[in-house]
């Protein structure tokens, strides 16, 4: 029997698990989710890199080669009809929530800045800043049981190194690992990443809000 802790996971299986972890933090209602919800969570054309095409059937097979490795878990749910499936990944892995989510956000999409991964884990868990980020890495690319990420060697024009997940097999040329001890490493632009995009988020939710008290004043016909 195949290590699941070792042999590495196809693109579409790790976008599988990604999704699980993900729905389960973010839409715990669904959750457990149908074949017919995940691969719509797979192929969603927002916070994924890359965008996915794959068919029920693909997906299907994905969940298949899973559960063979104890990372999938088949349920009912409540209701007792429809076959739904659950992850478990962290209790494979022996890993905690947090690793576990930041995790998920790199197979969701891609190589990330710390400041990048802090900002698109949000809906997920809030890291009180980047060195706590930058901590859970550290300890994923140390991690005695087989190490899970790896930090790149900054693009040009970068001024942070990006992470990206192990999962999927060892990366390939044109990603090219820093071997080198990490050196101190900045925060400030990741933390400039995460304000501009919390700044962003708050501006159309308070767009939101201006927007439904007009369609309330209108539709109870009272004066402003």
């Amino acid at each position: 029997m195949s290590d699941p802790t070792v042999d590495p996971l196809s693109p579409l299986e790790a976008r599988v698990l990604g999704v699980l972890i993900e729905k389960q933090a973010v839409t715990p209602d669904t959750y457990p989710l149908t074949l017919n919800a995940l691969t719509a969570g797979c192929n969603q054309k927002t916070s994924r890199h890359p965008v996915m095409d794959a068919s029920e059937s693909e997906v299907q097979t994905a969940l298949d080669q899973l559960k063979r490795r104890t990372l999938v878990i088949e349920s009912y749910g409540a209701s007792g009809r429809v076959l739904r499936y659950a992850h478990n990944f962290p209790k494979v892995f022996n890993l905690g929530s947090t690793a576990t989510t930041l995790l998920a956000v790199l197979m969701l999409r891609g190589p990330q800045t710390p400041g990048e991964l802090r900002l698109n884990c949000e809906r997920m868990y809030r890291f009180a800043d980047i060195s706590s980020v930058e901590a859970y890495l550290d300890e994923l690319a140390a991690r005695s049981a087989g190490t899970l990420v790896a930090r790149l060697q900054k693009q040009p024009g970068s001024r942070e190194h990006r992470w990206a997940q192990l999962l999927t097999g060892p990366l390939g040329a044109e990603a090219e690992v820093e071997t080198s001890a990490p050196t101190t490493r900045t925060s400030a632009p990741g933390e400039l990443i995460a304000l501009k995009g919390e700044l962003t988020e708050l501006r159309e939710e308070l767009a939101a809000v201006k927007e439904l008290v007009e369609r309330l004043y209108k539709e109870l016909g009272v004066a402003r």
